[in-house]
């Protein structure tokens, strides 16, 4: 157990007042995965299908406290960033819309869309054992870097590590 104000499992801050998961380079230039994920109504999608501009791949599902925490701030993000950066928030629930759906109705997200992977496809493709993951594509959809546990994502780090990747 970390003492107050210290960093505890992945990189987590509890004292601090952002929230900063373990980041990593260590895919840095990888494709993108091209499997398909679904919308709420059960249309199928790629990655791929989003080139030309670059992504922030958030993995996610309702059981997991960090997960719950970060995304009001992806929201905020997917705001902030509307027309340079694309926020995609990908569900690895196994029960789907059954219980993404109610999750985003109580949350009223205004910028999220809610996107599906049941077969946690993703997690496996990409040898992930935990959540929340986030990964930055560029316009080419290679990998920049990935966070590993939850993240501020309005905050001045989050917006550091992004415009330092992309280069603005």
């Amino acid at each position: 157990m970390s003492a107050p104000g210290t960093s505890g499992p992945a990189g987590e801050s509890y004292g601090g007042s952002e929230t900063m998961g373990r980041v990593s380079i260590e895919n840095r230039g990888m494709a993108a995965p091209d499997l398909a994920f679904a919308n709420a109504e059960g249309q199928a999608i790629r990655l791929g299908d989003f080139e030309g501009q670059p992504l922030l791949v958030n993995l996610w599902a309702t059981w997991c406290a960090p997960c719950i925490r970060e995304m009001p701030t992806l929201d905020a993000l997917a705001d902030r960033e509307d027309g340079t950066l694309k926020v995609l928030t990908i569900s690895q629930d196994i029960q789907g819309a059954e219980v993404v759906g109610p999750f985003f109705a109580e949350n009223s997200f205004d910028h999220l869309e809610q996107w599906l992977d049941e077969e946690n496809a993703m997690m496996m493709e990409l040898a992930l054992d935990t959540l929340p993951v986030t990964i930055l594509y560029d316009e080419e959809g290679r990998e920049l870097f990935r966070v590993i546990g939850g993240m501020d994502w309005a905050g001045e780090r989050a917006d550091t590590l992004i415009s330092g990747a992309l280069g603005d």
